[in-house]
């Protein structure tokens, strides 16, 4: 297990990060996703533990705070020392039925920090994330709201997920101009199935030194190999719960190469699927979820994958976004200024 800088902060995490969103559903979205109570979350966390990962990351929505409760309570009976792990939680989501108990006002995130750290039984959240974009609040006030919360002990770094590329340097300008607590990290959903971001996110995150944790890095399970252009019948999230959005004949074709990258590496398509990404350096962190320890052990395996050149050229060519305006336009007219630099 390999650790690294997450963004401009000081602090390292592991390059695999345990989500946690199969911990504690019942019903509804959050049944379909996981079920797993606190013994069988004991046995997942304990795993990862064991293998290095110390980044864990989870949100107050997850299972409607289960997930956190049931995570700080794995720490507690695995007896894992507060200063060993990172953890991570998020604020935006539902938590009420009122028109206040959501999104990233200053009231629901001062409300929500207090619960999330009551449910995670701890005196400090390591990175707190808004867990998408309020169109209802302005940034400067959730910005103002994280600031508090950093100023005051509660939570020591601060992050986002799923925002847009201008909403992430607009908040990144209203920092710099207030000095305000930075922005260290984003959370967005990344995979050879679903490399849009490249488009804006990732040159902009490369510009302002943002971390990037990469989310459902198997694109919901399709990319792990149970699934086949052929038809033939697959279990898991994906035969219930038909997310994140993937053009499926697209994702076809790139199985089709992860078969053979896999065959030749002597790993599983999934670890290879993950090792692609292992291997982007824009990323900080892969998020991992399991519902079982032997998947969360095939997915700890793809740390020890090393894919080479050919395999990365092959994966890349496969799953390449089409060209799309303005990123041939800027691409074409910079052709000749970034030789210049490619060649310092």
């Amino acid at each position: 297990m390999r650790y690294r800088r997450l963004g401009h902060s000081g602090l390292f995490v592991s390059e695999l990060c345990l989500g946690t969103m199969t911990f504690g559903g019942s019903e509804g979205m959050w049944g379909q996703i996981g079920q797993l109570g606190q013994e069988e979350a004991d046995a997942i966390v304990g795993v990862a533990i064991d293998a290095g990962i110390t980044f864990i990351d989870t949100a107050n929505v997850y299972a409607e705070g289960r997930s956190e409760e049931i995570l700080g309570q794995s720490l507690r009976n695995l007896n894992v020392a507060r200063d060993d792990v990172v953890i991570a939680t998020k604020v935006h989501g539902t938590m009420g039925d009122g028109p206040n108990a959501r999104g990233a006002s200053r009231g629901h995130i001062m409300t929500q920090v207090e619960a999330s750290l009551r449910r995670l039984q701890t005196g400090h959240i390591d990175l707190y994330q808004i867990h998408g974009f309020d169109p209802a609040t302005p940034i400067l006030e959730t910005l103002e709201a994280l600031d508090t919360l950093v100023r005051r002990g509660d939570v020591r770094y601060l992050g986002l997920s799923n925002w847009a590329a201008w909403q992430v340097v607009k908040a990144v300008g209203i920092v710099e101009a207030r000095r305000l607590a930075p922005i260290v990290s984003l959370q967005a959903y990344y995979s050879l199935a679903g490399r849009d971001l490249e488009r804006e996110i990732l040159p902009m995150l490369r510009a302002e030194g943002i971390g990037l944790m990469a989310w459902s890095p198997l694109a919901g399970g399709f990319l792990s190999g149970k699934f086949r252009r052929d038809g033939e019948a697959a279990e898991g999230r994906r035969a219930s719960f038909d997310f994140p959005p993937v053009d499926k004949d697209r994702a076809f074709d790139i199985i089709d190469v992860l078969d053979a990258v896999a065959r030749r590496r002597d790993c599983t398509v999934a670890q290879a699927a993950l090792a692609w990404l292992l291997h982007q350096k824009i990323v900080t962190s892969v998020l991992v979820g399991a519902k079982r320890v032997d998947q969360l052990r095939d997915n700890i395996g793809a740390t020890t994958v090393i894919l080479e050149q050919d395999d990365l050229d092959a994966l890349n060519a496969a799953s390449a976004l089409k060209p799309e305006y303005p990123g041939w336009m800027i691409e074409m007219q910079g052709e000749s200024r970034q030789a210049m630099i490619d060649a310092e």
